[in-house]
């Protein structure tokens, strides 16, 4: 009874450990609430995030490929628009504003070169395989390969300008051949004149390297793979690129440097032509041949590299660099050549849109002698360093020219400053002959005779003139021979005032001398300036029997292609001046100024010559001129800015330079004798009261009028 009235003790411990299993601490219900919150947070943010990258990505993929469709669509407008500008190939192979003007010497043979010469058309199939390709390895190695442009070529080029510390488009433009036709062609914008000065400045235009221009040279580059073949734009470049020295086109700068066509060119002379595209004017061959040499042997170098030439290929091309052609190494003429341009027709020369052809009366041979002697002479007689300039002038008795030289250096720029026919100075006793041949054609004879004595003429407005001789004594009665021979000033004067200084003129004037001429007394002593070709041409009228001579250089003026002159001239010769006696009489008295007179240095041996030497006041200008029976030469020495000479007058260095000249000029040269007549040849007639000439005598008239017939009938008509 006692068991079944107890209450069961409640089990605590199992239920607490239940409580305890099933719910969780106040510390951990709250580390939980924190972790619940964080996780919560956390997502949030990130999905916020998560989002807005998505949707940014979005937006910028969404501009990019729009972006790209629309520049894709404007590149293709730019494509199309330009391959519908772009003309048919033949139209751009030949696009000069201006013409050419090739010269000819009396041979036929080229010399020179002006204006921009174009050769002709070549193609990339009709040049030298091998100038082909060595255009292509120096210019663009991919060029058969890519669609215009090279982004491997642009990003190599711009790594190596900012490494050599320039801008990135500054330098090195990465560009493809077909890129440079772009710049060529000014991306199809033609020359205007009324928008570039000059075509120069067109040019530079073109060739700017910007940022726009390169980006405009894209679909430029693009349309032309679209509208041409490879080979025509490589066709385009050979045509169209310049190469210095005037030269536009592979086929003119062939034959300028090398005297061939384009297509017969070999390696070393390809790689030189290919070199020459990187900087035509520094590395033209004409300039400097070495460093043109050094300039193809990269070239060369390239070329093997790229396989287009092998080993054995480049060793016998680097041991027998491309010379010069004959005419282009000898580049004789250059004076001669800026004369002829000058003297003819303009909008056929200086200012033509043609190719002309100019045959000249240039002879190269002689051209070489006066270059070579006069170096000679003066290598061997002025001091190191010496700023004198010379000049020579050599033509027929006729006024043709055969060589000119117009200073001691040309530099192969034309319009340089030519002496020999810009220069005009005092000709002092140069002058004198004219003086002589004004009095032999009035009857004087060279055997009479003038008195060599103190002379004093009033000038009005100026008082009283003594002329000194040079040697400052006097002779006395001379020979008119011995007064020009010894060079004597007095007998010069005394005769000039005696037939007047007004016929002196007229004779100087009508054998050429077109300066003014001095209206003194002192117009004997050649005072008045004249340029040396001026005086060239007057002894030429003295040699040919006494007609007056234009000197002249061209014979012949015609298109390129054309058969038929345009224009021409056969010979200098016009109106006679003096008697042929009067003429054969002045020569004799020239001839002994070379044989016994001032003018001895000029002598040469086995062969007549007659001259006359000229230095004036001060010596700041010395002169020698004279002939043989074939040719004349005068020669000039002086100083720029009219510094006088030390110890130079016309009987010694012009009278050493004209005998070394004369002395190559005859050179295989069979020796004719002058046209002239010595005293013993004079005819014996009876003679006249001699005129005593002294001061302001009256004009004579010519006496012993029948000495004309005399000598033509002893002579018999001697040829001039």
């Amino acid at each position: 009874m006692s068991n079944s009235g107890k209450r069961k003790t409640p089990r605590v411990v199992n239920t607490r450990r239940r409580s305890t299993a099933s719910k969780p601490s106040a510390r951990g219900k709250t580390a939980a609430r924190s972790r619940a919150r964080s996780k919560a947070r956390g997502g949030w943010i990130g999905r916020i995030f998560r989002a807005l990258f998505g949707w940014v990505f979005r937006v910028i993929w969404a501009l990019f490929w729009r972006g790209t469709v629309v520049v894709g669509l404007i590149l293709a407008a730019a494509v199309w628009y330009y391959h519908t500008q772009l003309p048919p190939l033949d139209q751009l192979l030949d696009v000069r504003t201006r013409g050419s003007v090739t010269l000819l010497d009396r041979n036929g043979e080229v010399f020179a070169w002006r204006g921009d010469q174009y050769g002709g058309k070549v193609t990339a199939e009709t040049v030298a395989p091998v100038l082909k390709n060595a255009v292509v390895a120096t210019e663009d190695k991919r060029f058969f390969r890519h669609f215009g442009i090279s982004p491997r070529g642009i990003a190599s080029a711009i790594r190596i300008n900012l490494s050599e510390g320039r801008g990135p488009l500054s330098g090195h433009g990465g560009s493809t051949i077909t890129q440079q036709v772009a710049k060529l062609m000014c991306l199809g914008i033609p020359y205007d004149k009324d928008t570039w000065e000059t075509e120069a400045d067109y040019e530079a235009d073109c060739r700017r390297g910007t940022l726009w221009r390169k980006l405009k040279e894209m679909p430029f580059a693009f349309a032309m793979e679209l509208k041409y073949t490879k080979n025509e734009i490589l066709t385009i470049y050979l045509n169209r690129a310049y190469l210095g020295a005037g030269a536009r086109g592979f086929e003119a700068a062939s034959q300028r440097y090398f005297g061939k066509s384009a297509a017969e060119v070999n390696a070393p002379q390809a790689a030189m032509l290919a070199g020459l595209l990187v900087a035509p004017s520094a590395y033209a061959p004409t300039s400097n041949l070495e460093r043109a040499q050094a300039r193809a042997a990269t070239v060369l170098a390239l070329m093997n590299e790229q396989g287009y030439i092998s080993d054995t290929d480049l060793q016998v091309a680097l041991s027998a660099p491309a010379e010069l052609s004959l005419a282009a190494q000898a580049r004789a003429g250059g004076y001669f050549a800026d004369w002829v341009m000058e003297r003819g027709p303009s909008f056929l020369t200086k200012d033509t849109t043609e190719d002309v052809i100019v045959r000249t009366t240039l002879d190269q041979r002689i051209q070489t002698a006066a270059e070579q002697g006069l170096q000679a002479v003066l290598d061997a007689k002025l001091k190191p360093g010496s700023k004198a300039q010379a000049a020579i002038v050599i033509m027929s008795a006729d006024g043709a020219v055969r060589a000119m030289v117009g200073g001691r250096q040309f530099k192969g720029v034309a319009g340089q400053f030519n002496r020999a026919i810009m220069a005009k100075r005092q000709t002092g006793s140069a002058f004198k002959p004219f003086v002589y041949a004004t009095a032999l054609d009035l009857g004087y004879r060279m055997d009479d005779t003038v008195l060599d004595a103190p002379l004093t003429i009033d000038i009005p407005g100026s008082g009283p003139w003594s002329p000194k001789n040079y040697s400052r004594d006097y002779r006395g009665e001379v020979t008119l021979t011995d007064a020009l021979k010894w060079s004597l000033n007095i007998p010069a004067v005394r005769i000039s005032e005696s037939v007047g200084r007004d016929k002196v003129r007229f004779v100087a004037s009508e054998f050429g001398i077109e300066s003014d001429l001095a209206v003194g007394p002192a117009l004997a002593l050649g005072t008045s300036e004249s340029s040396l070709m001026e005086m060239t041409g007057a002894y030429a009228g003295i040699l040919n029997g006494g007609s007056s001579v234009r000197p002249y250089g061209m014979t012949e003026l015609r298109l390129m292609g054309d058969e038929t002159p345009l224009m021409g001239q056969v010979g200098g010769m016009g109106e006679r001046v003096i008697s042929e006696g009067a003429a054969m009489q002045l020569i004799y008295m020239m001839h002994q100024v070379v044989e016994q007179g001032t003018g001895q240095r000029a002598r040469l041996d086995g062969r007549q010559v007659a001259g006359k030497t000229g230095t004036t006041q001060a010596a700041r200008d010395a002169w020698f001129l004279g002939f043989s029976a074939d040719y004349v030469a005068g020669v000039w020495m002086g100083y720029d800015d009219n510094t006088p000479l030390s110890g130079v007058t016309g009987g010694g260095l012009p009278a050493e330079i004209w005998q070394e000249v004369m002395l190559r000029v005859h050179q295989g040269l069979t020796p004719r004798p002058l046209p002239m007549i010595t005293p013993a040849q004079m005819p014996r007639i009876a003679p006249e009261p001699a005129p005593t000439p002294v001061v302001q005598t009256p004009t004579h008239t010519r006496r012993n009028s029948n000495l004309e017939d005399v000598l033509r009938s002893i002579l018999g008509g001697r040829n001039r």
